[in-house]
């Protein structure tokens, strides 16, 4: 047992790299992907619900009514199901600024897990793309609050929906909610790089 302890006693160093490999991978395949449609329209519902990002897009406070006569939302009305395109719906975020505004993200996320792996071997840089791993958690999480998709609505059914709203979190809310762990590493990462550049 001493052993054991001993071996992973000598991997935080290692274990810290790993982190930042970690995030490299996770930023290079999202941001890669916010350069395909069906991303791009995905995250329509986190941008435009979002007080802190809604301004890029052009349709952000656009309405409209659905088939049951109801004011909503307009992106609502224009979703692309993942696997399925359909062409008035790409009009509409070609014209909500949908596409540019992912393909942006998609830079700036695939920067920043730029940045995390050279930590490796240049702190300075590790310790900016700690940070704004950090930052880039923190608004993500705010998606919990802004956004109502992450959480599972009462569609009705044969019976009363027993789970709907408040704790119970959808697909994307249960994907959101993965940038806690996402903000503990950037700031492991962070701490470590603070540290060796103090060496």
């Amino acid at each position: 047992m001493k052993q054991i302890l001993e071996f992973f006693s000598q991997l935080q160093v290692k274990a810290i790299h790993l982190i930042r490999l970690s995030i490299f991978i996770v930023m290079l395949w999202i941001g890669g992907l916010k350069a395909f449609q069906y991303e791009a329209d995905g995250i329509v519902p986190f941008v435009i619900n979002s007080p802190f990002m809604s301004f890029f897009y052009h349709n952000a406070d656009q309405k409209t009514i659905d088939a049951n006569g109801k004011e909503v939302a307009a992106y609502t009305q224009y979703k692309n199901p993942e696997g399925k395109t359909v062409q008035k719906n790409i009009d509409w975020h070609t014209a909500n600024g949908t596409y540019l505004f992912s393909y942006a993200l998609g830079v700036v996320i695939i920067t920043i897990g730029v940045f995390v792996l050279l930590g490796i071997w240049f702190p300075k840089i590790g310790f900016i793309g700690g940070i704004l791993t950090v930052g880039m958690s923190i608004v993500t999480l705010t998606f919990l609050i802004t956004t109502p998709e992450v959480y599972v609505p009462n569609l009705g059914g044969d019976f009363p929906t027993p789970n709907y709203g408040f704790p119970y979190l959808s697909g994307a809310g249960r994907l959101v909610l993965k940038d806690v762990i996402m903000l503990a590493a950037g700031l492991v990462i962070a701490s470590d790089s603070a540290r060796r550049i103090l060496k």
